[in-house]
C-alpha cells in the first residue's frame, strides 16, 4: 500500500470524487481521499492523500491557497459562475462603456482589488457542499430552493491584477486566500461593487502550502507511469505537507511514551534544528513533527499549563 500525498492537477469536467475513484483503480488501495474540493470546472492543483497520508487531510485544509481566476462582467448566475443560469444581465452599453478606457478601468480595478483585502465576512453560494439542516446547500439548489446562508469568516491575503480583456469583458487576477474562501463569491461580490454583476468563467488553484500545480500530475499521466512502473515517483512523503513545522528526533527514553501516545518532556526530544531558539520555536508552534529514525510518527504540541508536550494527531506508531 502508497502512504504520501500525490499533487494531482484536476481537469475540468472531473469532480473530485471522480478523481479519487479513478485513482483507486491506478495505484490499487482503497484508502485514498481528497483535499479541498473544486468544482467541476475549476482546475489545478488537488491534493490526493494515500494510505497513512489520510489522517493529514486536515490539516492541509487549514493551508492557505493560491488561485488564478477569471471574472466575467455583466452576468449574475444561479451558481456565481457561467454554468449557471442567468439571473441578471447589464445594458450591453453599459459594459463598452466601461471598457472603452482601459487605463481609467484599469485603475478602478485596482482599488477594488485592494478594498477586498484582510478578514471579511462572506455569503456562500447556493451551489455548495455546505450543510444546513444536515442537508447540503446544493441539493436545496437543486431544487430551486433558496436557503438564506449565514456569512462565514474570510481572510484574503492578497490580489494582483493580471489582464483585462476588454472583448470579452473578463478580468483575471491572483489571490491568496484562507481555508473557507468561496472564490465564486468572492467575484459575485466584486461584481456587485462594479455594478455590473460578474459570474466566474475560470479558475485554477495553482498553489496549496508550496505544492504547485505545474508540478501536477493528471490522470492519464499517473496511468502511464503505472504501466511503465514508475508509479511510486508520483508519491510525496505525507511530511512535505508539514515541512514548514519544526521537528523532533524521539529519544531512546521516549520511545514507550510514544507508542502509547503519552505525553512527552523535553529531555525525550532531540531536535532537528541548532541554535537557542529551537526549543522556544518547538514551544509557539502550532504543533511540531516527531519523527524515530526518519519516519514520522506523530505530531505534538506543547502545553504550558504542565510545561510538556501533548498528543496533536497520531500518525504511524
Amino acid at each position: 500500500m502508497y502512504n504520501g500525498i500525490v499533487n494531482v492537477y484536476k481537469e475540468q469536467g472531473f469532480t473530485s470524487h471522480d478523481v479519487v475513484a479513478k485513482l483507486r483503480g491506478v495505484f490499487g488501495q482503497k484508502k485514498i481521499g481528497h483535499t479541498g474540493t473544486l468544482d467541476p470546472m475549476a482546475e489545478g492543483v488537488l491534493i490526493v492523500c494515500l494510505g497513512q497520508a489520510t489522517k493529514l487531510s486536515d490539516m492541509i485544509l487549514t493551508s492557505r491557497k493560491s488561485y488564478i481566476a477569471t471574472m466575467k462582467l455583466g452576468m449574475v448566475t444561479t451558481t456565481d459562475d457561467t454554468t449557471g443560469d442567468i439571473k441578471e444581465s447589464c445594458d450591453e452599453a453599459k459594459l463598452e462603456e466601461l471598457f472603452s478606457d482601459i487605463d481609467i478601468l484599469k485603475k478602478n480595478i485596482l482599488e477594488l482589488l485592494d478594498s477586498f483585502l484582510g478578514k471579511s465576512m462572506q455569503i456562500p453560494p447556493m451551489y455548495s457542499a455546505i450543510k444546513v439542516n444536515g442537508k447540503k446547500l446544493y441539493e436545496y439548489a437543486r431544487a430551486g430552493i433558496e436557503i438564506e446562508r449565514e456569512p462565514r469568516p474570510v481572510e484574503i491575503f492578497r490580489l494582483d491584477l493580471k489582464e483585462i480583456n476588454a472583448e470579452t469583458h473578463e478580468i483575471s487576477f491572483a489571490v491568496e486566500c484562507s481555508k473557507g474562501t468561496y472564490i465564486r463569491s468572492l467575484i459575485r461580490d466584486m461584481g456587485e461593487r462594479i455594478g455590473t454583476g460578474a459570474a466566474m468563467s475560470m479558475l485554477i488553484r495553482d498553489e496549496v502550502n508550496g505544492i504547485k500545480a505545474e508540478d501536477g500530475y493528471k490522470i492519464s499521466d499517473l496511468q502511464s507511469m503505472k504501466e511503465e512502473g514508475r508509479l511510486g515517483d508520483a508519491v510525496l512523503p505525507m511530511d512535505e505537507l508539514l515541512k514548514n513545522s519544526p521537528a523532533v528526533k524521539i529519544k531512546e527514553s521516549g520511545l514507550k511514551l510514544l507508542s502509547n501516545g503519552n505525553r512527552l518532556r523535553g529531555e525525550n526530544l532531540k531536535c532537528t534544528e541548532s541554535g537557542d531558539d529551537a526549543i522556544s520555536r518547538l514551544k509557539s508552534a502550532e504543533f511540531f513533527r516527531v519523527y524515530v529514525e526518519d519516519e514520522l510518527k506523530a505530531l505534538y504540541a506543547y502545553d504550558s499549563s504542565s510545561d510538556d508536550y501533548k498528543v496533536y494527531k497520531m500518525l504511524n506508531v
